[in-house]
């Protein structure tokens, strides 16, 4: 294993010097032919998603199912959000500031690409053509570890964006994926500071915790996605009802669904009734505090514990809170520096809020499902960063480079 995993990391550094310099033509090419692929060979990709959804255990949840499920439909997407990245502007070689000194030395500060990146993720194969596209539009060569349920359908698309590779003339070792399910690959990886310069951890938090604790590369860190979504009392009832329902409902299982939603005292009465129908006509768990169970007898009393759960799943825990201070202190308290939305038509309160909420992404009158790269104009993801360092949220192309300083003299000494 360990020399399985050293001859992907000396192969992705051998690809990363020659990626650094490829032309944009080049890099756009084999993303559209990588698309045209993934149409032309979607039967195939379809069986060997089912090969992988017929491995799963009786007891998986249906959270987890949809994570893995491809349909035709969501491998449309895998292919748009190819071409998608290929029109975006190449972030490599953008001069982010230039100077000129009173000796003459012209210097520049020019954005060049991280170098090798790995990816360790679960479940969710889209991720595979993701995180494939943006590390390779931004001039990094990848290695991409999926998890084992998604094993075949991960293989299969790292397949497909090989033949793209191939038809625009790039060595296939740009993008590779590791080819066994062995637990211990993951290990090794984490030693691979040699050749990889960042980790992009996606998955549970025992995943992310274990690569926290034994990685000798930097990350950027993903911890948990206990998103909230917090109705003023000056919202509108209509729209509260509409964006919780999407924050909650749209997709269960992705790290931007609402787990918490915290709704002042004063709207109880008047605006949590249509929200709470609305959730559950759509079949979600209500879990309460005593003030929201004693609204409605349908809600289940809420634990300690749910307010730092992240379901991934058709629950909500609802919790009621005086005013926009005490909101913010339970988010502080409570969440994992994700995503948080106030729903409110009082301009100044959400001001308030979006700029005191300690969070990665935060949000006024919108759906927190839409912290996605995608949806950002970004073309995908790689992950959403919840630290402090580099990058923070969505990243993109542009996250996935650094700079280095160019400058440009005439013979200056310096004295």
């Amino acid at each position: 294993m360990k020399e399985l995993m050293r001859s992907l990391g000396k192969k992705a550094r051998e690809a990363a010097r020659f990626l650094a310099t490829a032309p944009t033509e080049a890099k756009n090419k084999a993303l559209g032919e990588s698309a045209r692929l993934m149409r032309e060979e979607a039967d195939a990709l379809l069986e060997a998603n089912k090969k992988d959804m017929d491995a799963l255990s009786p007891d998986t949840s249906k959270a987890m199912r949809d994570r893995l499920l491809l349909t035709p439909e969501r491998i449309e997407a895998i292919a748009k959000g190819l071409e998608d990245v290929a029109a975006l502007p190449d972030p490599v070689g953008r001069v982010l500031a230039s100077w000129e000194r009173p000796n003459g030395l012209k210097i520049s500060r020019v954005a060049v690409p991280l170098g090798v990146i790995g990816v360790i993720y679960e479940s969710r194969p889209n991720v595979t053509a993701d995180a494939g596209a943006l590390c390779f539009k931004s001039g990094n060569a990848v290695i991409l570890r999926g998890g084992s349920d998604s094993f075949r359908s991960s293989a299969k698309i790292t397949e497909i964006m090989h033949g793209g590779l191939r038809a625009a003339g790039l060595p296939e070792t740009c993008i590779q994926s590791v080819p066994t399910t062995d637990r211990a690959a993951v290990g090794e990886m984490l030693k691979l500071d040699e050749y990889i310069d960042v980790i992009v951890p996606r998955g549970g938090k025992s995943l992310i915790q274990r690569i926290t604790e034994e990685s000798r590369i930097p990350l950027f860190k993903h911890l948990n996605g206990i998103c909230h979504t917090y109705v003023h009392s000056a919202a509108n009832p209509e729209k509260a009802k509409r964006i919780v329902l999407n924050a909650k409902m749209r997709r269960t299982g992705t790290c931007n669904s609402t787990e918490t939603l915290l709704i002042d005292e004063d709207a109880v009465s008047s605006i949590l009734p249509g929200i709470l129908n609305a959730l559950f006509a759509a079949g979600c768990e209500i879990r309460g505090d005593e003030r929201i169970c004693a609204s409605d007898g349908r809600v289940i009393p809420a634990v300690e514990e749910d307010w730092d759960t992240e379901y991934l799943d058709s629950v909500l825990s609802v919790k009621t809170v005086k005013n926009l201070d005490e909101a913010v202190a339970h988010i502080a308290a409570h969440g994992s520096h994700h995503t948080e939305s106030i729903i409110t038509e009082d301009k100044s309160a959400a001001e308030r809020f979006l700029n005191e909420v300690d969070s990665a992404v935060v949000m006024h009158n919108a759906s927190t499902q839409f912290c996605d790269g995608g949806e950002f104009g970004m073309g995908a993801e790689i992950g959403i960063a919840t630290g402090r360092l580099h990058a923070r949220g969505p990243i993109g192309l542009e996250q996935l480079t650094i700079f280095k300083y160019q400058v440009r003299g005439d013979g200056q000494i310096r004295p």
